[in-house]
């Protein structure tokens, strides 16, 4: 139980344990956390090209893009178990949407949240994402030009990030708290953290947490070319190899479409259920830099990682392994790495690095709840996902994972997402139930 108020000395021990009874996949990595387990133990890339996108040479764009043919088949799978209008509600939606609601329906199936008597009034939502489907306006704007008049009236909810909220409380019956969290890239650790402290406080039992896939246009893909950020131009006729994170040919992220979801809840309630306690939320942290551009910073980031070790009460020797965010940016792997060793000093060679995104792309908004998946699924299957494409590493330091999968057993694991405008965060996880 909760011991003090004071910010300063905010610890998660001082908690009822926040515990993941439930997790979903669905997006271009695979529909479905066994499929997703698969990918990350062989290695296997979802990256290919977007559709209708293209570098400024022309060629085409270099990403990982959700198939709406498979979201529909994974859907069909769990239709059953949703509200009556769960299915009227994924046929007009749009793919961001379809990729969490089937994300979400499997993670609500493995919690048995649906074969539960729960009072619906103790369960929330909390949504990672700001922006998140652009494309929906893009699409919507070219309608609005022929004919104005005939632009559907449901795009006054539809383009609103929080259409996400509605229509997840309505297929699942959700009645608690509710909101959406944007943190850039960061947006995942931060609605992790967000709906472990909802549970903490004692504000709702369990909590949905849904990291939604980006769906950009072609505007908010220009940009990140524009700005330089987007890597993949070297790289013509071989797409898998152009996310290399931490290795000397990295140019830049590749947009990846791939959602997950992650259910929380308070480890009494799990126990109460006899639901299985996959990983507990041990400790997590976030912190600003105080600027508003893409630049990452290493002091930044050092505080976030010492802070997350502090409110978990662990030392740094207790950490075996780090989903680093890793985005395959030479300037943002660079700073991570140089994080990572001011905050690990003399254990650095003993902890496991990867980074999940070498296989899925960067998710966005949806990183952080993707490669928690990840994190807990190779916790709890005892093994280190390959680090593909790392061919020259840009250090000789650190204890990066190898090409091909390896056993492993990991009892702590922490992972981090940043986001632009100066937000860190870290979370850390231990291996079942704390």
């Amino acid at each position: 139980m909760k011991t003090s108020s004071s910010a300063s000395s905010y610890s998660f021990r001082h908690f009822h344990p926040v515990v993941v009874t439930g997790i979903g996949v669905a997006g271009a990595a695979a529909v479905g956390a066994a499929t997703f387990e698969q990918v990350l133990r062989e290695g296997r890339s979802s990256v290919g090209y977007l559709t209708g996108m293209a570098y400024p040479n022309g060629k085409p764009l270099i990403g990982a893009e959700a198939e709406a043919r498979e979201l529909q088949v994974g859907f069909q799978r769990y239709a059953p178990g949703l509200s009556r209008t769960a299915g009227r509600l994924f046929k007009i939606s749009g793919k961001s949407v379809q990729a969490s609601s089937v994300a979400a329906a499997e993670a609500w199936q493995q919690a048995g949240l649906e074969e539960r008597s729960l009072n619906h009034e103790r369960i929330g939502i909390i949504v990672a994402g700001s922006n998140i489907s652009p494309a929906v306006s893009y699409s919507a704007y070219k309608e609005y030009g022929e004919q104005p008049e005939l632009l559907h009236p449901r795009y006054a909810l539809s383009y609103m990030d929080t259409n996400q909220i509605g229509v997840l409380s309505e297929m699942f019956g959700i009645c608690g708290e509710g909101m959406t969290v944007g943190g850039a890239s960061a947006s995942g650790n931060a609605a992790i953290l967000r709906a472990s402290q909802w549970i903490q406080l004692g504000l709702v039992d369990v909590c949905m947490v849904v990291g939604a896939m980006a769906d950009l246009s072609p505007l908010e893909l220009q940009g990140y070319l524009n700005i330089g950020a987007y890597g993949g131009s070297g790289f013509e006729g071989a797409p898998k190899q152009a996310c290399r994170p931490f290795d000397r040919r990295h140019e830049g992220f590749i947009l990846g479409q791939t959602s997950a979801c992650l259910i929380l809840e308070c480890a009494s309630s799990a126990a109460d259920s006899g639901a299985e306690v996959l990983a507990t939320v041990i400790g997590g942290a976030a912190a600003l830099d105080g600027h508003s551009l893409s630049n990452p910073s290493e002091d930044g980031q050092v505080r976030t990682m010492k802070e997350a070790l502090r409110r978990a009460g662990l030392p740094t020797s207790s950490i075996d392994y780090i989903n680093a965010h890793g985005t395959s940016t030479p300037l943002g792997d660079l700073t991570e790495l140089a994080s990572i060793r001011r905050v690990f000093g003399e254990h650095l060679g003993r902890v496991r690095i990867n980074s999940t995104k070498a296989l899925t792309g960067h998710c966005l908004y949806a990183a952080g709840v993707v490669e928690a998946a990840s994190v807990i699924i190779q916790m709890k299957g005892g093994f280190l996902h390959p680090q593909i494409n790392l061919e020259e590493p840009v250090s000789r330091e650190h204890y990066f994972a190898t090409q091909k999968a390896e056993a492993a057993d990991f009892t702590y694991a922490l992972s981090n997402s940043y986001g632009f405008g100066g937000i860190n965060t870290s979370i850390i996880f231990k291996k079942g139930l704390c």
